[in-house]
Formats: C-alpha cells, structure tokens, sequence
C-alpha cells in the first residue's frame, strides 16, 4: 500500500502544480522534492518525508505497540504536531509551527493511519487528552470529506478508491467507531463504496478480487493492493489484525446481493492464488521506465499476508511470509520504518516471531529507526488487535444475533461470521 500512496501523493502535487484534477490512481511518480535541513526531531526515518512522513510514523506506532513498546513522548508529541486545526493530517508539514491554510494538501490516508495510531498510543503517551482529541477531530473530520458513495479518495474530493476507503474503514473501526453507522449524507456506508469495487467470481483475469478503481469507461480491473486492503475492511479489520481461527482455504462464491465479509473472502481467495506460485506478488514496471521486468512488491506481499492471516487462511500464507524472510532484508533495509512495520505486522498476524524474521530482527532494526521507545509492557493496548481493542466484534455479533448457527467458537476466534 505504501507504493500506491506515494504515487498517488506524488501524482497529486504534480496535478496541483500543473492546475489538473485531483489524481486518481498514479502511473507515474515524480522524484519528490527533498527537503533542506535537518529532518525534525522525533521522526522516523531518514529519508525525504515529503510523502510518507506521518504515513510511516503512524506505522511504526502501530508495530511498535504490536509487540509491546510504545513510541517515546517526543515520537508521538511530532505526529501530534502534523495535525491541522480541522482535524486532518498531511502527508507531511515541514513547518508545523505554521497554520494549515487552503495550499496545505489534507490527506485522507495520512489522517487515518495517523487517528489510528494515535488511538493505540494515548493511553500510554505522556498526553493522553491531547491524543485522544487528536483522534476524535481525525474521525470527525474524516467524516466531512466522505463521498456521497460513502468512501473515500486519497485527496478531498478525489473520487473514491478501494485503498483510501479501506484504510478509514481500519481506521475507525481500530478506534471504536461502527464503520456501518458512519454513512453520507446520502445515507451510504464506506461498505456501499467498497462493494462497488468488488470483481465477481466469474471474471477471468481477477475472479473475486478488489479494483483500485474504475477506469474511465467504469470497468474494474483485479488490483493486488486494494485487494488486500479491501479484505481487512470487509472483516472489520485495520493492519494490525492477527490471525483467525479456525483456518479454513479461501473459496470464491459469488452472492445476489453480496455481503463485506464475502467479498472479503473472496478477494482472499484471489490473494492465495496469486501468491500460489511464487508465493510474492510483483510490481509491474512503470510506464517509460527502461527495465520493463516485473519486480518483487515486497510491501503488498507483507500486506496480502496479513489479509490472508486474518480471513482465517493462514495455511496459504505462510509460503509468502516465508518468502519475505528469505529475501526482504535489503528492502526493508533500503526503505526504513514503514517497511519494518509491514513485515512486523506480517509476522504478528501469523504468530511468527519478528526478532528472529530469516536472519533479521525486526524490532531491533523498527525501534533504531527513530527515537528509543519505551520498554516493552504487557498491557492490554499493547498485545491485541485492533478488533479486540474497538470492541467491533461485539457490534458486529450484535447486528447478525439472530441468524441461527453463529456459535461459541467463533465468538472466541474473532471471525465475522
């Protein structure tokens, strides 16, 4: 996912600069523009943040927290400081001393990963009121900017795609608010748009997968990345979801009128066989560009394994997450924070040990990425998931009480079912 952002992020400020539309999904990213000075005190990361400065903060939080450390006060005090006055987050803002005014580019991702790991830092961050108003003016504003198809694009007032709407979708439900209950003003839930990105189990390229978005004549096409995206938002799952149980293989089944969670399922289904043969997904070549091979995608394989983890098909996963530690060292390397926190997640969601990640210590080399967190703690906040944290399941079994045969067990395994 965070490829597709920083095109998209990329795209935007060209479209901005040039006096276009709000971009859609990019095809071609410019070199961003790097920044002069010293990077800010308590970021993570050494690299331009231009585009991924509070996107790969926020990830970090959420990794860090996942296996037990919480993020230093000056750490979580600079993201604090990216958010505006209404509520939103940019990509980045080199000077938050300034006011956000009408130039400042908001960003829906930015501000729903950041509401989320601001959401699972608070309680143990040096302000926690500040944090928690933090996240109650992210969600707030998150709701101003809905479309009237009741999701998102990655700007405001950019059409809605498969990846934007997921990540509130994660979001909100990390935070405790009901995804089904924040609706348009045309009465649309982030579901209605995210189902309309579905493919059915009967198209030959990408049966049961997810579309980024539609193309300008409205036809889908399978996107790995808002597949995998998608799949968590249709569980009621955020990145930090950990494996469900019981196991069971992925199969597509189209329905008349489908549900989240069996669209979800089937862009798993989708996921496990393209993962099936070389058990990593591939980014293609941009367009222009002289090498024209495909490349592994390290960080949507990280991603698709935790979107398998979490529909229950952890067996089809473990191929890819075995493929990671084997050959994802020199990216995570290259790439910093963000791609640590990827493959920290991946290896929570299907119960393998981050420390000893092939010949690699994850969160040795995630917390040496920016300032010393906290010592590792125990705490309820630090070792569940997102859905057991918001309480999303009990909303979720609640709505569907009545239909006959949810058991015990899986009220225990956190399905949706």
């Amino acid at each position: 996912m965070n490829t597709v952002r920083r095109a998209a992020a990329a795209a935007l400020a060209a479209a901005a600069v040039l006096g276009t539309g709000a971009a859609g999904q990019a095809s071609a990213a410019p070199s961003p523009t790097p920044t002069t000075g010293k990077l800010p005190a308590g970021l993570y990361g050494t690299k331009d943040p231009t585009y991924d400065g509070v996107w790969r903060q926020s990830l970090a939080f959420l990794a860090q927290r996942a296996t037990g450390y919480q993020p230093s006060d000056q750490a979580v005090e600079w993201l604090l400081g990216q958010q505006c006055d209404d509520g939103s987050f940019p990509s980045y803002r080199a000077d938050a001393t300034k006011p956000c005014d009408a130039k400042t580019m908001r960003d829906t991702n930015a501000t729903a990963v950041a509401v989320q790991a601001l959401g699972a830092v608070r309680r143990q961050s040096a302000t926690p009121e500040k944090a928690d108003q933090a996240v109650k003016e992210g969600t707030a504003w998150l709701k101003t900017v809905q479309n009237k198809d009741g999701g998102w694009g990655y700007s405001t007032g950019g059409a809605s795609d498969a990846n934007s709407t997921s990540v509130v979708v994660g979001a909100l439900a990390a935070t405790g608010t009901r995804p089904t209950t924040f609706t348009s003003a045309e009465g649309r839930t982030p579901y209605d748009a995210l189902l309309a990105f579905a493919l059915p189990c009967t198209d030959k390229e990408g049966p049961g997968a997810f579309a980024y978005q539609p193309d300008k004549a409205g036809k889908l096409f399978a996107n790995a990345d808002a597949t995998a995206a998608a799949t968590l938002a249709g569980l009621g799952k955020s990145v930090v979801a950990t494996k469900a149980s019981p196991d069971q293989a992925p199969a597509c089944a189209d329905l008349s009128k489908p549900t989240p969670e069996r669209a979800a399922l089937n862009g798993a289904s989708y996921l496990a066989k393209a993962l099936a043969k070389t058990h990593h997904l591939v980014q293609p070549p941009m367009p222009g560009a002289a090498d024209t091979a495909e490349q592994p995608d390290f960080g949507n394989t990280a991603d698709a394994v935790v979107a398998l983890s979490a529909a229950g098909a952890a067996k089809e996963a473990m191929p890819a997450l075995e493929w990671l530690e084997k050959n994802s060292a020199a990216w995570a390397k290259e790439n910093g924070p963000a791609a640590y926190a990827q493959l920290v997640l991946a290896a929570r969601a299907t119960e393998t040990d981050p420390r000893k990640f092939g010949s690699v210590d994850l969160v040795e080399q995630l917390n040496a990425a920016g300032p010393a967190p906290k010592s590792p703690d125990t705490s309820a906040s630090s070792t569940t998931s997102d859905d057991e944290d918001s309480g999303f399941d009990l909303w979720w079994i609640i709505g569907i009480g009545t239909v006959v045969g949810v058991g015990i067990g899986f009220l225990l395994s956190g399905r949706k079912k």
